[in-house]
């Protein structure tokens, strides 16, 4: 569907659009569309040409890769995201598919008006390259998770930064079904049931979805966090960007 006065104020709030001039805004969106998708629709395959930018304005979406027999969870996204961003800038093929995991509301944009507006507009520019900054830096972040710690202590520091997302509660809710879980933390189910057992030892209590840490601090000293890893940002009161969400600090709030 095309877009409504009303959805144009909500995505001139987005981070991407927040400095730009009313005439960047409205070449950058031009023949754009905001759709809605049920549960389980396949928005792109990896390997397919990328004529849009994806903007995640509601639901989840889950993006997924595959190899032969294999497949497995990259990323799990809320909103506000966007995703495929760096394809879209490249103009090349998809490395990702992306599919939604309940019913989502997300505003596409024409790849070839963002490319066009980045060689007009420097602001606009600037922000897609905080964007994709703030994404680049998230995966540095996953990449050093995956390969410096074990299986126990990637899922203790996955703990404790959805304890401090859902407010600092020492009972929180996974946000994922298990078998995402242990897609995202790069494990095998079994070895996911295995990591949570050797959690209990350090106050791990859980049922079904929901996790109560009864020792915290225990399980921060088995997990030691650090801010060359982890991003410990608090629920904020507005949409961030990616490039806004790593300029955060943990000593000084934003950078």
């Amino acid at each position: 569907m095309t877009m409504r006065p009303t959805d144009l104020d909500r995505v001139k709030a987005l981070p991407l659009f927040r400095k730009v001039s009313p005439e960047t805004f409205r070449d950058v969106t031009a023949g754009a569309f905001l759709q809605r998708f049920p549960a389980g629709t396949t928005l792109l395959m990896e390997g397919d040409p990328v004529d849009f930018l994806y903007v995640l304005l509601d639901g989840i979406v889950e993006l997924q890769g595959t190899w032969k027999e294999k497949d497995t969870t990259l990323a799990v996204l809320r909103p506000v995201s966007t995703f495929i961003l760096a394809a879209v800038v490249l103009d090349v093929d998809a490395l990702m598919s992306a599919r939604t995991l309940e019913r989502s509301e997300i505003l596409m944009l024409s790849g070839q008006a963002l490319r066009r507006t980045m060689r007009q507009d420097a602001e606009f520019a600037m922000a897609v390259a905080e964007e994709l900054s703030g994404c680049y830096r998230g995966l540095v972040r996953t990449v050093k998770n995956q390969k410096l710690r074990g299986g126990t202590e990637r899922l203790a520091n996955y703990l404790i930064t959805q304890r401090i997302r859902q407010g600092s509660k020492d009972t929180l809710v996974l946000p994922h079904e298990k078998r995402i879980l242990a897609s995202l933390l790069g494990m095998t189910p079994e070895n996911l049931s295995r990591a949570f057992a050797s959690l209990a030892s350090h106050g791990v209590v859980v049922h079904g979805p929901e996790v109560t840490l009864t020792r915290p601090e225990a399980l921060e000293r088995l997990a030691r966090p650090t801010p060359l890893i982890d991003n410990h940002m608090p629920p904020q009161a507005r949409v961030l960007g990616k490039g806004e969400v790593e300029s955060w600090s943990e000593e000084t709030g934003y950078a």
